[in-house]
C-alpha cells in the first residue's frame, strides 16, 4: 500500500469512526416518541418574553402582575453588557430585541427598569435608529412598541391597512403569515390610531374579515389560546386584540396560555420545532446510513403524525403539509419538502400516502413564476416570498418522490432559479445566513437533474470553491469563520455535482476536527429568524448536515 493510499485509508477509518460517534449523540437527543428535542437548551427568545410582557399588560395587568415581574426581571438579566438584547440571550446584540425589550420595560417598569432602558436607547442610537435595520418588516414591528410607549406618536405607527382584509385572496399575498399579527394590530389601530374618514369607514366593513382571519388561526390549532405555539406571536395578537377591545375570549384564552407556558425563569420560548429538529436529524442518519436503525421508526411515525389533513384556512392552503411545529401549527413549504424527502428516502411503504399527499400540496403552493415560497403562492413579503433554497428543497422532495427531472414543474423551477442567481454565482436564503448554504442547496438540485454543467450550476460551483476558508471550512461566503452547518452542506453539495473525494477532503477534515467530546459537534446560529437581524441554532440541522457531508464522503471513497 502507498503512503497516499494509506493516508486515505486512515481518513476513511476516522470518517466511519465520526459518523457512528456522531449518529450516537444525535440519537441520544430522541424523545421516546420519535422526536429529536433540543427544546431546553435553543428555544428561551428575548422577543418572545418582550411580547409576552407587552400582552399580558394590556390584556390584565392586575391580574398578571406576577408574570410580567417575572418577564421584566429576565429583560433586565438578560441584558448584554453594550447595553442591547440578543433574540437568543448570550449571543451578540440584535437591533430588533434591542428596541423591542427596551421598549416593553419602560411600558411595564418605567421606574424600575429606568437604567437599562437607557441603555438600550443608547444602543440603538449607535446602531443608527430604526432606520438602520436592514428589514422593513422589524422596523415595523419595533415602530409599533416605540408607539406604544410614546417614543413616537400613533401617526408615525406604520399603518395595517385592514380594509384590504375585504379583498382575502390579496390580503393573504400582501401579509402572507402575518395575517393574525397584522390583522390585530389594524384592529387597534381602528382605535388609537388617526385615520382618514374614509380609512375607518373601510376598516369598519373589514374588521369581520380580519377577526375571522385570526380565529381561523386560533381554532385550527385548538383554540388553546396560542398563535403558533410562539410567545412573542400570541403577545402580538393578543395586544391587538386587547387594545381594540375585541375577541375577549381569545384574549382571555391568551393570558391562559401565556401563564402556563412562562418558564420558571421568567422567559417564554418561541415555537416548539418539533418537526425542523426531526426532519434535518433522521435526513443525517439516513444519509449516513441508518435508515435501517429500528430507532427510526418511531422518528418515521411521529413525522407521519404531524402531517396535516385538514386545510389552513386563514392561509389559503389545503390539507397535506407540515409545519416547523407539532400537528396543529403552521403550514411552510421548507419542512414540507424536507419531510417528503426525508420519507421517501425511508424504507417501507407505509409513509406512501403521506408523501403523495405531501407532492400535492407542494404542487398547488409553486408560485405561477415558478417559484416557492413560504406557504402563500405569489407573495413576495420579505421573509415569505419566493426564496432559492426553499425551492431547490422543494424541488428535491419531488424528485425524491419520483417525479422526474423533465417534468414541467421541476423545469419552470429551475428556470427560476436561473434568474435568481445573484451576479457573483450565489443564491440568496430567507431561512439560512447569507449565501453558502443557498448556494449549495441550489448546485445540489441542478446536479441531481443531470445539470451540474448547465451556466447557474457550474457558477454556483466555482463560488462555493472561491468562497472556501483557508482552513478547508466553509461560513457565510462573505470572510466568516466555517461552521459544521455551512462546511456540511458546501461538502455534501460538491460532492453531489460530480466534486472528487480529495477536492473537498479539507472540508472533512474540518469537520473532524470540530467534533466536541461527546461525539456531536456545536451549533451555530446561522439560522435566519428575520433575515440578517435574528438567528438562531438548531443543533438537529448540526448534527444531520455534519452526517450528511461525512455519508456522502465515505460512499465516494468507495
Amino acid at each position: 500500500m502507498t503512503p497516499a493510499h494509506a493516508g486515505t485509508g486512515r481518513l476513511a477509518d476516522e470518517v466511519s469512526e465520526a459518523i457512528a460517534g456522531g449518529a450516537e449523540a444525535l440519537l441520544r437527543s430522541r424523545r421516546d416518541d420519535g422526536v429529536f428535542d433540543y427544546g431546553a437548551d435553543s428555544l428561551r427568545s428575548t422577543l418572545a418574553t418582550a411580547g409576552a410582557v407587552t400582552a399580558l399588560h394590556f390584556a390584565d395587568p392586575g391580574g398578571t402582575a406576577d408574570l410580567i415581574a417575572a418577564g421584566a426581571a429576565r429583560l433586565r438579566r438578560t441584558q448584554t453588557e453594550d447595553g442591547g438584547w440578543a433574540m437568543v440571550p448570550g449571543l451578540p446584540a440584535e437591533p430588533g430585541p434591542t428596541a423591542v425589550s427596551a421598549a416593553a420595560l419602560h411600558l411595564v417598569d418605567p421606574a424600575g427598569s429606568a437604567e437599562q432602558v437607557a441603555a438600550g436607547r443608547r444602543w440603538m442610537e449607535r446602531y443608527g435608529g430604526l432606520a438602520a435595520i436592514p428589514h422593513p418588516e422589524v422596523v415595523l414591528w419595533c415602530r409599533q412598541f416605540y408607539g406604544f410607549v410614546g417614543w413616537i406618536a400613533p401617526a408615525d405607527m406604520r399603518r395595517f391597512p385592514l380594509e384590504l382584509a375585504l379583498l382575502p385572496g390579496l390580503y393573504r399575498r400582501l401579509f402572507d403569515l402575518r395575517l393574525p399579527m397584522a390583522s390585530a394590530l389594524g384592529l387597534a389601530q381602528t382605535r388609537h390610531r388617526p385615520l382618514t374618514r374614509v380609512q375607518r369607514t373601510l376598516s369598519r366593513l373589514a374588521e369581520p374579515n380580519a377577526l375571522r382571519v385570526i380565529r381561523q388561526t386560533y381554532e385550527h390549532e385548538g383554540s388553546a389560546g396560542s398563535w403558533s405555539e410562539d410567545a412573542w406571536v400570541t403577545g402580538l395578537v393578543c395586544t391587538g386584540l386587547a387594545r381594540a377591545g375585541v375577541g375577549q375570549d381569545m384574549v382571555d384564552a391568551a393570558v391562559g396560555w401565556l401563564r402556563r407556558s412562562m418558564h420558571p425563569d421568567g422567559s417564554w420560548a418561541t415555537t416548539p420545532l418539533d418537526a425542523a429538529w426531526t426532519m434535518y436529524a433522521v435526513r443525517g442518519l439516513v444519509e449516513a446510513g441508518y435508515g435501517d436503525d429500528e430507532r427510526l421508526v418511531a422518528s418515521r411515525d411521529a413525522l407521519l403524525g404531524l402531517q396535516q389533513h385538514r386545510p389552513f384556512l386563514a392561509f389559503g392552503c389545503p390539507p397535506g403539509f407540515w409545519g416547523w411545529t407539532a400537528g396543529r401549527g403552521w403550514p411552510a413549504v421548507l419542512e414540507t419538502g424536507e419531510i417528503v424527502s426525508v420519507l421517501s428516502r425511508l424504507p417501507g411503504t407505509v409513509q406512501d400516502a403521506a408523501v403523495a399527499e405531501g407532492v400535492g400540496w407542494l404542487t398547488d403552493r409553486q408560485d405561477s413564476r415558478g417559484s416557492w415560497g413560504l406557504c402563500v403562492r405569489n407573495t413576495r413579503v420579505a421573509n415569505s416570498g419566493p426564496c432559492p433554497t426553499t425551492t431547490a428543497q422543494a424541488l428535491d422532495a419531488l424528485l425524491d418522490a419520483g417525479v422526474p427531472a423533465d417534468d414541467r414543474r421541476v423545469r419552470r423551477a429551475l428556470r427560476w432559479l436561473g434568474r435568481a442567481q445573484l451576479t457573483g454565482g450565489g443564491f440568496e436564503s430567507v431561512w439560512y445566513r447569507e449565501h453558502t448554504m443557498g448556494t449549495a442547496a441550489v448546485l445540489e438540485t441542478f446536479a441531481r437533474c443531470g445539470r451540474s454543467g448547465d451556466g447557474p450550476a457550474v457558477r454556483a460551483r466555482a463560488l462555493l470553491e472561491r468562497t472556501r476558508n483557508p482552513d478547508g471550512s466553509w461560513g457565510d461566503g462573505h470572510g466568516a469563520p466555517g461552521t459544521v452547518e455551512e462546511t456540511g452542506w458546501a461538502v455534501a453539495a460538491l460532492l453531489a455535482a460530480g466534486a472528487a473525494p480529495a477536492e473537498v477532503e479539507p472540508g472533512v477534515r474540518w469537520l473532524l476536527a470540530a467534533r466536541l467530546p461527546d461525539g456531536g459537534w456545536p451549533a451555530e446560529p446561522v439560522h435566519e429568524y428575520v433575515r440578517r437581524v435574528s438567528r438562531y441554532a438548531n443543533p438537529g440541522f448540526t448534527h444531520g448536515m455534519a452526517l450528511r457531508a461525512l455519508g456522502r464522503y465515505r460512499e465516494a471513497l468507495t
